[in-house]
């Protein structure tokens, strides 16, 4: 299986529509597609990682990469994970937690909830 990376726009929010596979071959594309949206003034930016089907630790790699840099800019990094079966649904999450990099994430189940500002206190 190959790997796909669409665009999309929420709002604010610059959206990567990851599907297939991670790994040494793919992941760069994904590093590519983060930096390119830094590049284009992007500082909010969802993973929708929920039709990824393998990712291994280069994919891993890339994803703290993606978070590094969006942290250098003062900018957001939220990922989008497989919400059927809890925390440890999805491959990805497995990975991640086995990895013990989970908890570096803001991960969120939905694109609608990846992208919910939270209302200003007065």
């Amino acid at each position: 299986m190959t790997l796909k990376v669409k665009d999309a726009e929420q709002g604010d929010w610059a959206v990567l529509l990851v599907s297939g596979e991670m790994d040494l071959v793919t992941s760069p594309v994904v590093r590519q597609r983060v930096h390119d949206a830094v590049a284009e003034g992007r500082r909010s930016l969802v993973l929708d990682l929920a039709e990824v089907r393998f990712c291994d630790s280069s994919g891993v790699g890339v994803l703290i990469a993606a978070r590094r840099l969006m942290r250098s800019c003062q900018g957001r990094l939220r990922l989008i994970l497989p919400a059927q079966g809890g925390a440890d649904g999805s491959h990805i999450n497995r990975v991640l937690a086995a990895l013990g990099v989970r908890r570096l994430f803001d991960i969120y189940p939905d694109l609608a909830t990846a992208t919910h500002e939270e209302p200003l206190s007065a």
